[in-house]
């Protein structure tokens, strides 16, 4: 779970003109859509002051940082200073971007140097968006729990499994149906579940994703109660 690619939001949950903060393994990442619906992944840090960029606003294809209005192009590159509207911004002034690809109804960043990434995921073109969770406890406990809990299908019938599907991906599965499930590490002892429907929405939005929406609230309660009980041990 180091390395590859990472699930950091839901497709749905980064609106055009819209951003994010976000974790990856502790560190601060930005999630934020251009107006023309492209999504990109940077470090969460304007270069001048260190205020985070996802406090900021995104205008057209620029994001702006919300402390002096530095404003950055999609590839990172800073184009516009505020307080001196003639320079020239030289082109050392950069914000760290990342490779960010969509599929699977998720946003997926890769911050390895491209030498070393692995291929891009790629999944099924309809899914359904459920919901992404965030949890107090390290991502191998929730992987455990996850296991542990698997939730009854919304339609069919037989036992449900679950498998390794990519780089930080599951797929949830019985005979007619599957969830694919990203988990994201975001610290030492905080990691975050994003839920996808495998699927057209004329069978499972509504109904379909109010069914497992009911399961991960089960699954955060399960998840919790072993992070409590791990903590009582300690003691």
């Amino acid at each position: 779970m180091n390395k590859g690619w990472h699930p950091v939001a839901l497709s749905t949950s980064i609106e055009p003109g819209s951003s994010a903060g976000t974790h990856i393994h502790g560190r601060e990442y930005i999630v934020w859509r251009d107006n023309s619906g492209v999504a990109h992944v940077w470090e969460d840090r304007c270069p001048h002051r260190g205020m985070k960029l996802s406090f900021g606003f995104v205008r057209g294809d620029h994001i702006a940082c919300l402390y002096h209005g530095w404003q950055y192009d999609t590839t990172g590159r800073c184009r516009y200073i505020p307080a001196h509207p003639d320079l020239e911004v030289p082109a050392t002034i950069t914000v760290p971007a990342f490779a960010a690809v969509e599929a699977m109804g998720m946003i997926w960043a890769n911050i390895e140097p491209e030498a070393h990434r692995s291929a891009p995921p790629v999944g099924p073109g309809q899914v359904v968006p459920v919901r992404s969770l965030y949890v107090d406890v390290d991502v191998h406990t929730l992987l455990d729990v996850l296991r542990a809990n698997l939730p009854l299908p919304f339609t069919g019938e037989g036992e449900t499994s679950i498998a390794a599907a990519a780089e930080n991906l599951w797929r949830i599965s019985t005979t007619d149906e599957s969830l694919l499930a990203g988990i994201q590490a975001l610290g030492e002892s905080r990691a975050a579940l994003h839920l996808v429907i495998e699927g057209p929405a004329s069978v499972y939005a509504g109904a379909g994703q109010a069914h497992y929406l009911g399961w991960t609230t089960l699954l955060r309660q399960m998840a919790e109660s072993r992070a409590t009980a791990t903590r009582a041990e300690a003691v």
